[in-house]
């Protein structure tokens, strides 16, 4: 079975535990647990005839007194960059740390995890900033941790991409 390390990668309280919880162990709390440090958990994802054992790398999110530390990063074959749909601000963090992963580990594929899509009324993030995302090459995928729309598209969609480079 091939190994592969991937990252949840964003802004404090954008739902990159959830978003595990949810694919991991199909569960969801409404309760919010800052991470501290680093949370490691284990999933197989099957892609045609592949099985990956993804080691899913929840990393705390960053906010104004806490930088991501770049080498946890090291040696991920992909990563989630999360981003809080109502909160326009996580979008911003997103950009800035796209940059950061790719001067730390190169090109590896990525998905922008657009959550909290059950609570579209709150939404800040407009549809033509999402359309100019696209336009720029990346996937972008619409999920809810609380209700587990997108979840398992998002992570099988990464499989996909890191078999195929």
């Amino acid at each position: 079975m091939i190994q592969k390390k991937i990252c949840m990668v964003g802004a404090f309280a954008t739902g990159k535990t959830s978003l595990v919880a949810r694919f991991v162990h199909s569960i969801f709390s409404e309760r919010y647990y800052t991470t501290v440090g680093v949370k490691i958990d284990k999933k197989v994802v099957s892609i045609q005839e592949n099985k990956l054992n993804f080691i899913l790398w929840d990393l705390y999110g960053e906010d104004e007194f806490q930088k991501v530390r770049m080498s946890y990063l090291r040696g991920s074959s992909g990563y989630l960059l999360v981003v809080d749909g109502t909160r326009h601000s996580t979008l911003e963090k997103a950009f800035n740390l796209q940059i950061r992963v790719e001067d730390a580990i190169g090109q590896v594929p990525f998905i922008l995890v657009l959550n909290k899509w059950d609570m579209t009324e709150e939404w800040e993030i407009e549809n033509s900033e999402i359309d100019a995302v696209i336009q720029k090459g990346w996937s972008v995928i619409k999920t809810s941790a609380k209700n587990g729309l997108g979840v398992e598209e998002v992570f099988q969609t990464l499989a996909e991409k890191v078999l195929t480079g």
